[in-house]
């Protein structure tokens, strides 16, 4: 039986670490900030800008949140990016997506500045990953290498299968656990025999948006398998993308959905900001 990867665990740890950073600031000295930009009326989206907005005031961040109107000019959106790039209380700058359609969400996402790309999507912030000199990570990516690390989860020569191939999860995560000398396979949709490939991981990342799509005949006996997925199973009820009840069994840590890698992400957001606040605060 898998021992719990425990995110919410991690997740605390990882914050009351940023709190007692934020703590120490001398009085008189601003505190990091972070704002965050909703367009449109997108449910899903208020509530992660919601829970942003909520991690920000528990560990002691400035916080702003710009909803704007879902009939907002992409010109407007541009012009508000400006105007927080020069903003010298503000350290990260973040675009809920998706955008209402119309956006062209890559030109927006390049408008901000790189120093202020807390999501690190920028075309130079994922160079910089490429080349293992980056400021901030991928919040996802983060977020998973930060439990390995948290349980000790030795990578090192280990043979690494990263399922899903996005620029959000996939991509980077293979960066970042080649980084770190694992042997790093990605792979996805058009991967021929992708069981006899998933077998021979002894650290399996799954993200590819599929209800329970990886189960025990995928996975090698002992490996430590991280579930990013975050679905809805046959009776609505929440569930990754492997097959947790089957999985269980066979690997040796496993993270659970919800309270895996989901409860890291906005952590590691918290994370980036420090860290660019860190940069702000010296120039």
């Amino acid at each position: 039986m898998a021992q719990i990867i425990d995110g919410k665990l991690v997740s605390r740890s990882v914050r009351e670490d940023i709190k007692k950073k934020v703590d120490a600031i001398p009085e008189g000295v601003r505190r990091p900030g972070l704002a965050v930009i909703i367009v449109g009326e997108d449910p899903a989206s208020k509530v992660y800008v919601r829970n942003k907005k909520l991690a920000c005031e528990e560990v002691g961040y400035l916080s702003r949140e710009y909803a704007l109107p879902a009939e907002t000019s992409e010109e407007e959106l541009l012009s508000l990016i400006d105007t927080l790039n020069a903003d010298g209380e503000i350290d990260g700058i973040l675009v809920q997506l998706p955008l209402p359609r119309g956006f062209d969400e890559k030109k927006v996402i390049q408008h901000i500045s790189p120093s202020k790309d807390v999501d690190a999507f920028s075309y130079v912030n994922v160079g910089r990953i490429t080349v293992g000199d980056a400021d901030f990570v991928p919040c996802t990516p983060a977020g998973v290498m930060e439990l390995l690390n948290y349980y000790n989860v030795e990578l090192q020569g280990k043979r690494a299968v990263v399922i899903g191939r996005s620029n959000i999860v996939g991509k980077p995560q293979a960066l970042l656990l080649l980084e770190k000398n694992a042997t790093v396979t990605v792979a996805h949709s058009r991967t021929v025999d992708l069981p006899s490939v998933t077998r021979e991981a002894d650290v399996l990342v799954v993200a590819v948006g599929r209800a329970k799509f990886v189960g025990a005949d995928m996975v090698k006996e002992g490996a430590v398998v991280i579930d990013v997925g975050m679905n809805r199973d046959e009776n609505g009820k929440l569930c990754g993308d492997v097959d947790f009840e089957a999985v269980e069994k066979k690997a040796s840590y496993i993270t659970p959905v919800p309270g895996g890698v989901g409860p890291m992400t906005i952590t590691e957001l918290l994370k980036n900001t420090f860290t660019a606040y860190s940069r702000h605060i010296k120039e």
